[in-house]
């Protein structure tokens, strides 16, 4: 299965929107929470070996899904017990600050 990943830059911002690619077009819905995975997430498609490279540059990181949440995981970029679950698919929103 593959992942597919967005890229979104805008002055200093780099935007990683990534997701499995079989959740592209999806909605989920728990409680006042709701997610749709839309066009924003929808770019290359992408092996989960190649994540790593799209987040080591990233100031924000969107991530959805089973593949998408876990390779960050691995890679040391999010700490696995604060993943968001709405209806069980994992969500995860990654922001860097930086001093002036």
């Amino acid at each position: 299965m593959t992942i597919s990943v967005n890229v979104y830059r805008s002055g200093m911002e780099v935007v990683v929107a990534a997701c499995d690619s079989e959740l592209l077009g999806k909605k989920y819905r728990e409680g006042q929470i709701k997610l749709e995975v839309s066009s924003f997430y929808e770019g290359a498609l992408i092996d989960e070996e190649a994540l790593p490279n799209f987040l080591k540059d990233a100031t924000i990181v969107n991530l959805v899904g089973e593949r998408s949440v876990a390779c960050a995981a691995d890679q040391g970029y999010i700490d696995p017990d604060c993943v968001m679950k709405i209806e069980g698919v994992p969500h995860v929103q990654i922001f860097t600050m930086q001093t002036c």
